[in-house]
């Protein structure tokens, strides 16, 4: 067996999976409707939407096969989502990749295979529509053309989801987004016992940069600093840009004196990038925090309102120093 290599935008094609907040989720009839029908049409006994997380596929749908996942290691739609290409495999046991997975020795005993990628509309690909067989069979261009529809129908559904969730111009979490996902962390570290901390940043003299060299340079600039949030920051921290020129992050399993490590992290590499971009400003940013203890439990709410006053406190500091 040979397990896929990872893709060279895995980092940011999680954090778009994460945003989205559909991994473990109920199912969903717009979604088993499409994985119905391509069982009807290709007459295979297993049709799936498959979601390729860190270490696992999960089962957004799933016609025929009851685990709700498997391991990311053994899985064909890790080899899927490397390529825009469709994924064909006629016969397993002609494929030295595969001849030996567990899921072709074992149950379902696969030996056929056809998986087309399912992209964000920030063009990541998040998973497949695939379809497996448990006898070896041809897939004509025909069948690859219809199965490339079908998994746009699937896009389409997701891209829905993106558009609610996502800010259009940095890729990150909107402020409904951010609450979905935060809330869902916040009270996973209150049932742990868990501390957490919330970063509220601001870009400082942003209406400057706007008014003085154009909202396109504006527009470079927000997105040049959610690039070095997610360069600077774990994966499984969540981060979203909440307005104009606000961005937020929280931190989970993580209390605030063990923070200041990610923030010199991104007071580095906004230095760096001032050297480098030589853009005729500096960007710059304030940054405020607050957290919640281990035995002190608050709502997100709370948190963000307290790295709010925070924020404001430290922007207005660094205006009376200059």
């Amino acid at each position: 067996m040979i397990a896929a290599p990872l893709p060279d935008d895995e980092n940011a094609r999680l954090a778009t999976l994460r945003v989205l907040q559909v991994l473990d989720t109920d199912p969903e009839e717009r979604f088993d409707r499409l994985t119905r029908m391509a069982r009807r049409l290709f007459e295979v006994p297993i049709a799936l939407v498959s979601l390729v997380d860190a270490d696992r596929q999960w089962f957004k749908s799933a016609q025929g096969l009851d685990v709700p996942e498997t391991p990311r290691d053994v899985s064909f739609c890790g080899h899927a989502i490397l390529s825009d290409d469709i994924l064909l495999i006629p016969d397993t046991h002609a494929d030295p990749r595969f001849v030996d997975n567990p899921l072709v020795t074992g149950a379902p005993h696969i030996r056929f295979y056809a998986g087309c990628p399912v992209r964000a509309p920030s063009g990541h690909r998040l998973g497949t529509l695939c379809l497996i067989d448990r006898v070896p069979r041809g897939f004509d261009a025909d069948d690859q053309a219809t199965l490339r529809d079908l998994a746009f129908m699937v896009e389409q559904q997701f891209a829905a989801m993106y558009m609610a969730m996502v800010d259009e111009l940095t890729g990150l979490a909107n402020r409904r987004g951010f609450e979905s996902q935060a809330g869902h962390v916040l009270a996973l570290c209150r049932r742990k016992q868990w501390p957490a901390t919330m970063l509220y940043f601001d870009l400082d003299h942003f209406k400057h940069v706007n008014d003085r060299y154009g909202h396109a340079e504006g527009d470079w600039a927000l997105k040049s600093f959610a690039d070095i949030l997610r360069f600077c920051l774990r994966a499984s921290d969540v981060i979203a840009r909440t307005g104009g020129d606000e961005f937020v992050v929280l931190l989970s399993g993580t209390a605030t004196e063990q923070m200041s490590p990610a923030l010199e992290r991104v007071r580095t590499q906004v230095g760096a990038l001032n050297l480098r971009a030589q853009r005729g400003y500096a960007l710059d940013f304030s940054v405020g925090d607050a957290a919640m203890a281990a035995d002190r439990p608050l709502t997100l709410e709370e948190l963000m309102q307290q790295a709010d006053a925070a924020m404001y406190a430290h922007k207005q500091s660094r205006r009376r120093m200059g």
